[in-house]
């Protein structure tokens, strides 16, 4: 099989996996805390015997990264707990849509770390996305559970979207595998002591779900990442990551017997479309500045 053609089903078959990590939150009896500590603890560990098989070098190259990858790592683990808590209070289908805010909320931000201009395309891809926000949202009360995922949903977008500008400028030299090992890592020990009592007599089944979660899941996909991407453009993989909501959603409707009302799934495609838009004209963007030698 052609190599290109290899890695763009492997690419599929990868963003599957990321978004099959959803289904975790309503699989796994325990809380969202607890879910992160334990994908975290088999993925680091997976990552660094991956990193080292390659023939990577374990080390950083200075004191300043190590401060770094924890600083990345600390956002991770906040981003992770938060996107488990807004499945687990609403649903799954909620949860992963309200995640993909995160294209336009880099988009947003992006003029904080560099010289780049807010266009009014963006403010209409934005605007776009509020409305599909305020499709998915039942009513305007924290009381409910679905309002309540959604807000959490949309404030692990934001973090999810300073994580990845903060990699982008600051630790993007290392592989995909190095960078995610170094920062599961660090959420184990973060999170190690706001952990349940559950964790220590958890079934054999959830210990189970959690090592599955935890290699095949999250250590596995980012491995392939970095594999795919050596024949694959970066565009061609972040059009694809783009399809994560929808296999979460089909995920959902078929494991977890979820019914998405027609608001959710309309609202979804309104918050999908602006990040696909987001992510082409990010892309064209880097292709001319490159071009120009900007």
């Amino acid at each position: 099989m052609n190599p290109v053609k290899r890695s763009l089903i492997n690419m599929h078959l990868t963003v599957m996996l990321l978004g099959g990590t959803a289904l975790f939150s309503k699989l796994i009896p325990l809380t969202a805390v607890d879910i992160t500590f334990g994908r975290s603890l088999p993925a680091f560990i997976l990552l660094f015997i991956i990193v080292k098989l390659s023939g990577e070098s374990l080390k950083l190259n200075s004191t300043k990264d190590y401060f770094i990858g924890v600083g990345l790592g600390i956002i991770m683990a906040v981003h992770w707990v938060t996107y488990f808590a807004s499945m687990q209070y609403a649903s799954v289908s909620v949860g992963i849509i309200a995640l993909f805010t995160f294209p336009v909320i880099t988009v947003l931000l992006e003029p904080l770390f560099e010289k780049i201009r807010i266009r009014w395309q963006d403010i209409t891809s934005t605007l776009v996305v509020l409305v599909g926000i305020w499709l998915i949202v039942p009513s305007t009360s924290l009381s409910d559970e679905v309002t309540l995922g959604v807000l959490i949903g949309v404030f692990s977008a934001f973090l999810y979207a300073i994580r990845n500008l903060m990699h982008r400028k600051y630790f993007s030299h290392y592989s995909g595998s190095k960078a995610m090992a170094y920062q599961t890592m660090t959420i184990c020990p973060v999170l190690v002591l706001f952990l349940s009592d559950d964790v220590a007599t958890m079934s054999m089944e959830t210990f189970g779900l959690l090592l599955l979660l935890g290699t095949v899941f999250t250590a596995f996909p980012h491995a392939m990442i970095a594999t795919a991407l050596k024949h694959l453009r970066a565009k061609t993989f972040s059009l694809v990551a783009c399809m994560q909501p929808f296999y979460g959603v089909i995920f959902a409707i078929i494991v977890l017997n979820e019914s998405p009302r027609w608001q959710t799934l309309l609202g979804g495609l309104l918050v999908i479309s602006a990040a696909i838009y987001e992510t082409v004209h990010t892309h064209k963007e880097e292709k001319r500045l490159a071009a120009t030698g900007n």
